[in-house]
Order: structure tokens, then sequence, then C-alpha cells
């Protein structure tokens, strides 16, 4: 099994990636692999609502116009068995990177065509809350509207708050473990 971990923190190293770890650590022990891809470092514009009544391509054709590294993400979404997202919480919703993704995929979704290769696809989200850590259930919330709207298998939201990364650290990594081992039927 291969799968994609999509992570919209800036920081290799701080809480979200362990996380995000936490579910890779999972997946290979279960015999599953899995690459990570960090959002901030690729080249991911925002929406720019092309036409006037704020659609474009997206809606036409599955596809964005905008030249970045969008298509080349999504391809690697399609070619994977799973899918992970994880986040830090800012605001109670998702981080700006995976923000910026998100919007754009959902909309190329929107389209038969951009659906290909994503729509039943098992996906887990993971949002992880600094500070007072009480956004993470209102991020995961969130997240999870977007991977329903791209047709994803929404088999886990996790939301994880600074003060009990330690504990579910465990409980990631029993998530990727699942993830890879359960039998699905499309």
């Amino acid at each position: 099994m291969q799968t994609i971990l999509i992570c919209g923190s800036r920081n290799p190293n701080g809480q979200t990636a362990l996380a995000a770890d936490a579910v890779r650590k999972g997946l290979a022990k279960a015999g599953a692999s899995a690459e990570q891809v960090f959002l901030p470092t690729l080249k991911v514009e925002r929406c720019r609502q092309c036409d006037d009544n704020g659609w474009g391509l997206c809606r036409k054709e599955g596809r964005c116009v905008i030249d970045d590294d969008l298509s080349g993400l999504v391809e690697k979404i399609r070619q994977a068995d799973a899918i992970v997202f994880a986040t830090p919480v800012y605001y109670s919703d998702l981080s700006e990177s995976l923000r910026a993704f998100a919007d754009r995929l959902r909309r190329i979704c929107t389209h038969a065509a951009g659906r290909v290769s994503i729509k039943g696809k098992p996906a887990i989200g993971v949002c992880v809350a600094g500070g007072g850590g009480g956004g993470a259930p209102a991020c995961c919330v969130s997240l999870e509207k977007v991977m329903t709207t791209c047709g994803l298998d929404v088999v886990d939201m996790i939301p994880v708050r600074r003060q009990n990364l330690q504990t579910k650290l465990q409980i990631l990594e029993l998530a990727g473990q699942w993830l890879a081992a359960e039998p699905r039927s499309g």
C-alpha cells in the first residue's frame, strides 16, 4: 500500500510533523510505504476564481488553469492507495498552506474528471493545535468538509492538542497500522 501524507506545517520537526510521522510509522509497521509532502515547500497558489461566476476550468474540466505544484500533487494523490492530511491548527482552522491546497483540490473535484482516482480513496485527517488546543475539533470539522467534498472516504479524523500530543502519538501510529491493514470494499 502506498500512502501520501500531506502536511500543512512549515516546521518538519514540529508537533504536526511528529503527528504525521507517527501515522507513517504505523503504516510502515503494517508493511505500507508513505511519502510525506510539506505543502509550504511547494508552490501552490490560492484559487483565482477565474471567471465572473468565481469558477473556471475546475468546474468545466476538473483541472486548474494555474501552473504550479498542484497538478503534480494531485497526481500523487491519484497514484496513492490512501491519503493522510495533517495540519497545524490556526484560529480553529487549517493552516494557510493546506487551506490554499484544499480549496483548489475541492474545486477540481466538483467535476467528475477531477475526481478520477480520488473518489472513494480512504483518508485520515489529523489536526494539531498548539496553545490552548481548543481549536482542534473545529479544525477537524473544516478538514472533513473538504475531504468529503472531494469524494474521499474519510475513515478517521483525529484532533490533537499540544497537551495530549505524547499520548496521541500512540493512537496515530495505531491509526496508520489500521489504515494499511484494514480491507476495504471500494
